[in-house]
């Protein structure tokens, strides 16, 4: 008799921790979620406890289970997905991080960005890696901690460190920590450091020195699912299942959404916003602000993207919730926001720490324009939920222009696609259908078919296309002329919130 097997998934996202089981069918068996502290020891600096991360992981893994009434030995294999860019230092002997994990969306690293551009380094920087030179990257993370104490620095040079972004941290530890532990990353998230060149898909050397940052604490780039796995999850009694697939979050999302052909996009709706694009084996070196990345790796096939990241969206509405108190529970925004019937003229543009693609702006802030005596918070809310869909415009048609495709429609993914209302104002700002599928939760399930199809679960991408099913499309209803007004004021809010910040 056959027992039957299951994938694991671990999504370790940037307010929180999943572990999500699935099915030969890619049907969801159970789950549990975790949330974690933000730290904002500075405006504009955001930080992780990686113990703390580490803790939840191994948290949500084990209640996952055995609310399914489940072991590790149930498990084929275990996928990961991350938060990129999110930058952890280690002593490789205690195991224990050097300093707090540096969020993604930090900006405390924007003397060192503007000292590369200074030095006219922005192109040769895009060149070799895709990337522009900015804050939200890991390079210059890395520098900025080992830059912070004088020992850190010391202890780097004798080789006493290890770096990784937390899928590596994860990884880490999952197959034996300091007794052993697998050093690894894979072609996604190397793409996101602003370390590794783009073509060759090695770290490049030249990049190191200019970011003094000694290769020795870097992880080994492999592919995101191959036949050969990384380890195995340690246990206490015997060897656990194989970790056998490696996705940064979006591109987990993309190869979750099945967009495994050129011209495919994807939105994933979760803190942030990040629109991807497959373009295959062709690199797209982006004009209009977007970034050129690795979309994903199976073995020695390599498959690049076009993205354009948006550092706050769905944060904002946690904002509403957490600091303003407009609500208990984030679902509740659709509500609220659905009880007046447009914007009453509020626009809002969530630069909280900035603006990323494609306008690139760290000295942009946070902006709410239009206010009446009239306007409450239900008008408020729906101009959040609005400026998301806004800011994903933007992205799509800088998209549109890099890569000369003009796309007609959009699959979207992510804990903010559940709101129905801003879905539909998405199809109508954009004017194209947006299909959301039946597994909202894509990115875990993008790391469960990466580990799934490097030990067998699943056949090949055909099969794993076979199971995407949609769950709803959201057509385009709205006139033109209400279109373009909106985009207008949009635009006029971009535009105040630009150049807030002044040098000193």
């Amino acid at each position: 008799m056959t027992v039957e097997k299951y994938i694991g998934a671990i999504d370790q996202g940037t307010t929180g921790t999943r572990f999500m089981i699935f099915d030969k069918y890619s049907n969801l068996v159970n789950s549990c979620y975790k949330e974690h502290k933000q730290i904002f020891p500075r405006p504009g600096w955001v930080e992780h406890d990686a113990m703390e991360i580490w803790r939840n992981t191994e948290f949500v893994l084990h209640k996952a289970l055995q609310g399914a009434k489940l072991s590790l030995t149930d498990l084929k294999a275990v996928g990961i997905t991350n938060q990129r860019e999110t930058t952890v230092i280690w002593d490789k002997k205690s195991g224990i991080p050097i300093h707090n994990a540096v969020v993604w969306q930090c900006t405390r690293t924007s003397e060192i960005c503007e000292s590369l551009k200074k030095e006219s380094l922005e192109e040769e920087i895009k060149s070799r890696t895709g990337l522009v030179t900015a804050t939200y990257f890991s390079g210059p993370k890395i520098q900025w901690i080992l830059d912070s104490r004088e020992r850190f620095r010391l202890k780097a040079t004798k080789n006493e460190l290890l770096f990784g972004n937390i899928d590596t941290w994860i990884i880490w530890n999952l197959t034996g920590g300091i007794d052993g532990g697998v050093h690894i990353t894979d072609y996604s998230n190397a793409s996101r450091t602003m370390l590794m060149n783009i073509k060759t898909l090695e770290w490049d050397d030249e990049l190191l020195e200019i970011l003094k940052i000694p290769q020795s604490i870097l992880p080994e780039i492999r592919p995101s699912s191959d036949s050969e796995i990384y380890g195995y999850i340690s246990n206490a009694n015997d060897n656990g299942p194989p970790v056998s697939g490696d996705l940064g979050d979006q591109q987990a999302a993309l190869f979750g959404q099945t967009c495994f052909e050129s011209g495919n996009a994807k939105n994933t709706y979760g803190t942030g916003n990040f629109l991807l694009m497959n373009t295959g084996n062709n690199m797209v070196q982006s004009k209009s602000g977007l970034i050129t990345t690795v979309g994903y790796g199976i073995g020695k096939k390599i498959s690049y993207a076009l993205e354009g990241s948006i550092a706050v969206s769905g944060a904002a509405i946690q904002w509403l919730r957490d600091q303003l108190n407009f609500f208990e529970k984030t679902e509740e925004s659709e509500e609220l926001a659905s009880s007046v019937t447009d914007n009453g003229g509020v626009y809002f543009v969530p630069a909280f720490v900035g603006l990323f693609s494609p306008h690139w702006d760290v000295t942009a802030r946070g902006t709410v324009l239009g206010l009446t005596r009239g306007s409450d918070k239900a008008h408020i809310t729906r101009a959040v939920l609005e400026s998301i869909a806004f800011q994903s415009y933007d992205v799509f048609r800088a998209m549109e222009v890099d890569s000369k495709v003009q796309l007609t429609s959009l699959r979207v993914d992510g804990g903010a696609s559940k709101n129905n209302l801003l879905m539909q104002f998405q199809a109508d700002i954009l004017g194209i259908e947006c299909v959301r599928p039946k597994i909202e939760e894509t990115t875990a399930l993008g790391a469960a078919f990466a580990a799934g199809l490097a030990v067998g679960f699943w056949k090949d991408l055909n099969e794993l296309k076979e199971k995407w099913a949609i769950d709803r499309v959201f057509s385009p209803k709205m006139e033109e002329k209400e279109r373009t007004n909106h985009l207008h004021y949009w635009n006029k809010a971009i535009q105040k919130a630009k150049a807030w910040i002044e040098s000193s």
